[in-house]
C-alpha cells in the first residue's frame, strides 16, 4: 500500500494534476520551512485537532481525517463538516484521496505522520506542528499558515478571556481539587497535567489529586486505584469503540463498592463528560466547549465569546 501510494502522488505530480500555487510564506515548522501559498483555499487536514482550528478560523478544509468516533464527525463539531471528504483516520492517512482532492495545503503533526511527510510534501506544501497537546501555540501556527496570523492570535486571546470570566466566576471554587477519570475498552486510567483536559483544567487553577498532579499524559490504573480518584469535583469520560466495550468496563467500575463510596460521587459531584471533547479531538473548540461544560456543572452565568 505505501509503494503504490508513492507511486499514485508521484504520476499525479509529472501529470500535472496537482495545484502550482504561487508561494507567498515561509512557515518555520517542526519539519524545517515550507514555503506555503497565498490565502490557501484547498486544505486537507489530518488531526482532529488542526480540523477544529480551521473551523474556528471560518475555513472548511476540503479533505480530512475522520473523527475518532462519529458518523465520521463528532457530534459536538455540528453541521461544520458537512461536505467534507474523509481522507482516512489521524492513524492511516489514504495518501490517494489526499492527492485526488488536489489540496494546495496539508496539515499535520509530527506524532502521527512524521513517517509519510515525503508523500504528503511532494502531494502540497504540508506544515506539522509536533503534537496536539499545546493547542494554544498549534492554533497560532495553523493561522500563519493560511495567512490569517492575525485571527489566530485574537482566537487564543479570546479563549484566554474566557478562562479568565470562568475564573472569576467560579470564586473560591476555582480552587477545587478535579479528578479526571477515563474508561477505555480494557483499560481505566487517570488524566494527567500534560493530558488535554489537564491543560485547560491547569488554566483555570484546579489543583489535581496527588497521583494526577504530575507531568504526563495518563497513567493506566487498576480499580485498587479507584481510591486515589477522591476530589471536590470528578468528571469521567467513556471512549467506545462501537461494540460497548468502553461502555461496559464503565457500568462495571460505576457499580463498584469502592467507587460507589467516594465522597465525590455520595455527594452527587461526578460528572459524566463528553469524550470527544474533553479528550479525542484536543482542538481550540473542544477546550472552550470544555469550559462551557464546567459552567454548566458548577450553575455559574458566564459570557464567553462567541465563535
Amino acid at each position: 500500500m505505501r509503494f503504490l501510494s508513492i507511486l499514485f502522488v508521484c504520476a499525479a505530480l509529472f501529470a500535472g494534476v496537482l495545484p502550482s500555487a504561487l508561494s507567498a510564506a515561509e512557515i518555520t515548522h517542526v519539519m524545517g520551512t515550507t514555503e506555503v501559498p497565498d490565502n490557501p483555499q484547498r486544505i486537507v487536514v489530518l488531526t482532529n485537532e488542526g480540523t477544529e482550528a480551521l473551523l474556528m478560523l471560518g475555513k472548511t478544509p476540503v479533505g480530512a481525517a475522520s473523527s475518532w468516533y462519529g458518523d465520521p464527525w463528532y457530534p459536538h463539531l455540528g453541521d461544520r463538516m458537512d461536505g467534507v471528504e474523509v481522507v482516512g483516520t489521524e492513524l492511516a492517512v489514504n495518501l490517494e484521496r489526499v492527492a485526488m482532492l488536489e489540496p494546495d495545503l496539508i496539515l499535520g503533526s509530527k506524532k502521527r505522520h512524521e513517517e509519510i511527510y515525503p508523500q504528503l510534501a511532494a502531494i502540497a506544501p504540508t506544515v506539522f506542528v509536533v503534537n496536539a497537546t499545546d493547542f494554544k501555540d498549534n492554533m497560532k501556527l495553523y493561522a500563519r499558515s493560511v495567512d490569517m496570523e492575525a485571527e489566530g492570535e485574537a482566537l487564543v486571546s479570546a479563549y484566554e478571556a474566557d478562562v479568565d470570566r470562568l475564573r472569576s466566576a467560579l470564586g473560591e471554587n476555582a480552587g477545587d481539587t478535579v479528578s479526571v477519570v477515563r474508561f477505555v475498552p480494557g483499560q481505566l486510567y487517570v488524566y494527567r497535567y500534560d493530558s488535554f483536559s489537564g491543560v485547560v483544567l491547569d488554566d483555570i487553577g484546579f489543583k489535581r489529586p496527588e497521583v494526577q498532579a504530575q507531568d504526563g499524559l495518563s497513567l493506566a490504573v487498576g480499580k485498587e486505584s479507584i481510591p486515589n480518584m477522591e476530589a471536590d469535583r470528578m468528571f469521567y469520560l467513556t471512549y467506545d469503540t462501537g461494540n460497548g466495550d468502553g461502555t461496559a468496563l464503565e457500568s462495571e467500575t460505576l457499580t463498584d463498592p469502592l467507587w460507589a463510596n467516594l465522597d465525590v460521587v455520595r455527594s452527587g459531584k461526578a460528572h459524566k463528560v463528553d469524550d470527544g471533547v474533553w479528550a479525542t479531538s484536543q482542538g481550540i473548540l473542544a477546550a472552550r466547549t470544555m469550559l462551557q461544560d464546567i459552567a454548566r456543572i458548577y450553575g455559574v452565568n458566564v459570557d464567553f465569546s462567541s465563535d
